[in-house]
């Protein structure tokens, strides 16, 4: 029998039609489905075995991953619960074709407690309902993700009362000793799951909790089972539970309308390697039976790429190719936006087939001519760990582990002059991080470039940390970040620092557009379109290094960066981890909303900190984050050097 589990009623949430193509070989799946890396990079192992502490009596149903018993796993679970009192890790409950395993189930007398374990934070501002009464977004997927516990536990001991609740890591409170990210180390076994290995399993010893069972929990989870709450275009519960069970147990294609969310970011669309292959595209097999689209209809420009294209309600008025779109479906009379602006350049280029940029010169040139050489380009790479490092510390906080330095001299000369990486076990690296930046910025008053807002909002957290520490040159460090930076401040004047960073992300949104990029702002996106576009570009960084004055840090004086078709340099790098891609990580990552920033890079940083790896492996990663991030910066340069050679 084919069994709805949880993660499948979670797939079939997102958009029925999933379900029919999920754990089909014939199919493609772009997303990189591997709960191995996700609970890595969030720290999901760690704060599930850290929860589990919290009862030491716990029973564990015990998993063969190689040979997945339900029946089995559903058996053991109903012997334990035949206990007046018992606590049980990765209970199994089967009902009809459903499947559950809880976290952690606590059962006393005829109550049954789920508690859901979630490596997501909690702080004062959040809450389950939004202002408008509907369930917040943040906590909708894991809110219904619990309901459909509740109910296949319910349906399974009609005679219990079953409370829902969640279990989060609490950003409001501090840890109350040193090391506590470090208690728990990973080796990962086979089918992509992990072996915890506990170096303290006495929770007294832990210090304070820095865990959170939100208030409300089981109220809104019983909203929804009742009804009040809907998914699926205003369907309730029991409505969704049976399209998603019927069809699924069956096979059965749903049909499902065309939604601009799941269609635009849908795993299931097929590269053109994936169909040389002959594998086959979900995308392709909805909008033929639903839209009734034909081979050339794929070819044509559709509406899945415009930046921030939902905004537009293009599905609604039935217009799914850029062709059928007017100015005025987009364009509203009275807004101050920039975006329609820019939304329109992507449609009306691609509708005209025109590839080439829209340039404001004057502007451009303007912002260029108030820059101070030698110009400085930095990018950082960070994570954000769910378990603290020291005491003190609170869940979450933003640790800064490597930046690259490329400084443009004012004669063309460019240096890779300064690296920063500490990957070290245990170590909270920031404020030898600053100190190092510090360092590499205040030899001279040049121009400091970003790209997007990340860098100074990192050294906005930095800053608070060094509020809080006991470090003997803090009042400096403060002083070089406010210097560097900008921030709101709230109720008052906002503060912009002399030597504020520029934002070379803003500059393009502002004055540049390329229809190479599809519509995206990356740097990923921008540099392989300036090369396409830049005679300059191209003719400089086909040449090795060392005959275009440009020294690097990781690679040697022949390295070139630009082969003969241009690729971009990105697809080149080795990846950091070989077994991954890492487009397919910074994706795979993307959307987790406490781990956006840099997936190859964050997925390292966590390896780094809580798996035992060869020295060999260890230093391999090393030198591929050096590589990798100081090709970024190195991107920033090109990208400027582009920049102002299309505004002269």
């Amino acid at each position: 029998m084919r069994l709805l589990t949880k993660s499948r009623f979670k797939l079939g949430l997102e958009c029925p039609n999933k379900l029919f193509y999920t754990g089909k070989k014939e199919y493609t799946n772009q997303k990189q489905d591997d709960p191995f890396l996700l609970a890595l990079a969030e720290g999901g192992f760690q704060v599930e075995e850290y929860a589990r502490m919290h009862y030491p009596d716990g029973k564990m149903i015990m998993s063969d991953y190689s040979n997945y018993d339900y029946e089995a796993y559903h058996i053991e679970t109903q012997e334990l619960l035949k206990n007046e009192n018992v606590t049980i890790f990765e209970a199994a409950f089967k009902y009809q074709n459903l499947f559950i395993r809880t976290d952690i189930l606590v059962k006393k007398g005829n109550k049954i407690f789920l508690k859901e374990v979630k490596a997501k934070s909690w702080g004062i501002d959040d809450k389950l309902i939004g202002d408008r009464g509907g369930i917040n977004s943040n906590f909708k997927p894991y809110l219904w993700d619990l309901a459909f516990q509740a109910y296949v536990v319910q349906k399974c001991y009609p005679s219990f009362d079953v409370i829902a609740d969640f279990v989060f890591v609490d950003k409001t409170k501090a840890a109350s000793i040193n090391g506590m990210n470090q208690m728990f180390r990973i080796k990962k076994g086979t089918d992509s799951r992990a072996d915890i290995i506990k170096l303290e399993s006495d929770i007294s010893k832990m210090g304070t909790s820095v865990l959170i069972e939100p208030e409300g929990v089981n109220d809104v989870v019983n909203c929804i089972l009742e009804g009040k709450y809907k998914h699926l275009d205003d369907k309730s519960f029991d409505e969704c539970l049976e399209i998603l069970s019927k069809n699924y147990i069956n096979d059965i294609f749903t049909n499902w309308p065309i939604n601009y969310s799941a269609c635009k970011n849908c795993e299931f669309k097929a590269t053109l390697e994936d169909t040389q292959n002959g594998k086959l595209s979900g995308f392709e097999n909805c909008f033929s039976q639903l839209c009734s689209w034909d081979k050339s209809d794929f070819k044509k420009p559709n509406i899945f790429d415009i930046w921030y294209g939902g905004d537009l309600k293009l599905v609604e008025k039935g217009k799914l190719f850029k062709s059928e779109i007017e100015i005025n479906d987009v364009i509203k009379p009275k807004s101050n936006s920039k975006r329609p602006e820019r939304q329109w350049l992507q449609i009306s280029k691609e509708k005209e087939n025109d590839v080439s940029p829209v340039i404001k010169k004057e502007e451009l040139a303007l912002e260029i001519s108030k820059v101070k050489y030698p110009l400085h380009f930095i990018d950082f790479e960070t994570a954000t760990v769910a378990l603290p490092f020291y005491k003190g510390w609170r869940p979450y906080e933003t640790i800064a582990f490597q930046f690259s330095h490329h400084i443009l001299h004012q004669d063309g000369t460019i240096s890779h002059e300064n690296h920063y990486i500490n990957i070290a076990k245990g170590v909270f690296p920031n404020f030898d991080f600053i100190r190092n930046l510090k360092k590499a910025l205040s030899n001279d008053e040049g121009t400091i470039f970003r790209y997007s807002n990340h860098e100074n909002t990192v050294l906005n957290k930095i800053r608070e940390q060094l509020e809080f520490s006991d470090e003997n040159d803090s009042d400096e460090l403060i002083e070089f970040i406010l210097t560097i930076t900008n921030q709101k401040v709230k109720g008052g004047n906002d503060h912009i620092g002399p030597r504020s960073m520029v934002d070379l992300w803003a500059w393009i949104k502002d004055y540049y557009y390329n229809p190479l990029t599809k519509g995206s702002n990356s740097i990923k996106a921008y540099l392989p379109a300036s090369i396409k576009t830049s005679k300059f570009l191209q003719q400089k960084y086909t040449q090795p290094i060392s005959a275009i004055n440009v020294s690097s840090l990781n690679f040697d004086s022949n390295k070139v960066w630009l082969n003969e078709n241009l690729d971009d340099p990105y697809k080149l790098l080795d990846p950091v981890h070989p077994e991954y891609d890492n487009d397919a990580l910074d994706e795979f990552v993307g959307d987790q909303e406490e781990i956006k920033d840099g997936g190859a890079a964050l997925i390292a940083f966590a390896k780094m900190q809580y798996m035992d790896m060869p020295e060999k492996e260890f230093e391999n990663i090393k030198n591929a984050l050096l590589k990798y991030c100081e090709l970024d910066t190195l991107a920033m340069v090109m990208i400027f050097e582009h920049l102002k050679e299309i505004s002269e």
